[in-house]
């Protein structure tokens, strides 16, 4: 069933790179509520997720660098800022030769730990069918902005949370991604640097303390976490730019390689940051931090 869902995605994508929806969980959504209504859309914007997946971005024809990210966009777990933190980040990804996956994954209406079940499930598929898209299963990134920077960055410490698995098949495949780059990131939800939305949405009003440190994901940062590029600015009103500064902290204490780059002006939700001023050289930066890690060439 898998091998005939690639082939028919390959029939659509073609020569001409179109994009290709693949659904996450095939054989059936964990926990699936019994009447999820329809999904909704305003604008650019998505809620009420109740089917997972990945719409797929294939590397730019002649660029491919064997490397794939999957890409979690932001929105507080309320929405998806499916845009201007999806679309536009894999189609910039995509002309570097980097095969791109925009996650749709599950939001307040599930909690925790349905996003991360999703951001793990997504890495797992792209990794067991790394053949499939072109791309070397030690080559598999995550990528996020503002919640969907927390997701990737819960990606990154909690890949073997068993938490994040289900029972299914490929459960026994590897979730850890192999580098992650966040955009703005939700971090912590312990005061006084939480995105109280954030936190509300993905673990309830009244979370207990220990979960609430327990998804604080700078707390969650071993040896094992991979790379990490950070980019902020300082002047963001909505997530705090502490949240960049406590992971890259906690990095460096872990001796993970991290780079950061903290923008004076900047402000949240800027995606690529094009009128942002000097907030829009990110993209620049972070291009050149792929290519020395040899990921792109």
């Amino acid at each position: 069933m898998r091998k005939l869902l690639l082939s028919l995605i390959f029939l659509a994508v073609g020569a001409q790179a179109q994009t290709a929806v693949i659904p996450l969980w095939p054989e059936g959504v964990p926990n699936a509520k019994a009447n999820p209504g329809p999904e909704k859309i305003d604008g650019t914007f998505i809620s009420n997720v109740s089917q997972p997946s990945l719409t797929y971005y294939p590397a730019a024809a002649g660029h491919a660098a064997k490397t794939a990210v999957i890409i979690c966009p932001g929105g507080s777990y309320q929405f998806l800022a499916a845009d201007h933190e999806g679309k536009q980040y894999a189609q910039w990804l995509s002309s570097l030769g980097v095969a791109a996956f925009v996650l749709k994954y599950r939001l307040a209406d599930y909690g925790h730990p349905a996003p991360l079940q999703d951001v793990l499930r997504a890495l797992r598929t792209v990794r067991a069918h790394a053949a499939d898209y072109g791309v070397a299963p030690d080559h598999v990134g995550v990528m996020g902005s503002s919640a969907g920077g927390h997701l990737a960055a819960s990606a990154a410490t909690l890949f073997d949370d068993p938490a994040g698995r289900t029972g299914a098949a490929l459960d026994a495949v590897s979730a850890r991604p192999d580098f992650a780059l966040l955009v703005y990131p939700v971090i912590t939800l312990m005061p006084p640097f939480a995105h109280e939305g954030s936190r509300y949405a993905l673990l309830g009003a009244h979370p207990a303390p220990e979960q609430v440190k327990a998804m604080s994901v700078e707390t969650r940062v071993t040896a094992q976490t991979p790379p990490v590029f950070l980019v902020h600015a300082q002047d963001d009103g909505a997530v705090p730019v502490e949240n960049s500064i406590l992971f890259f902290q906690a990095l460096t204490r872990a001796h993970v390689p991290a780079e950061m780059h903290l923008f004076e002006r900047g402000g949240h939700g800027a995606g690529m940051g094009a009128g942002h001023g000097d907030f829009s050289l990110w993209p620049k930066r972070a291009e050149e931090w792929l290519r020395d890690r040899k990921l792109i060439q």
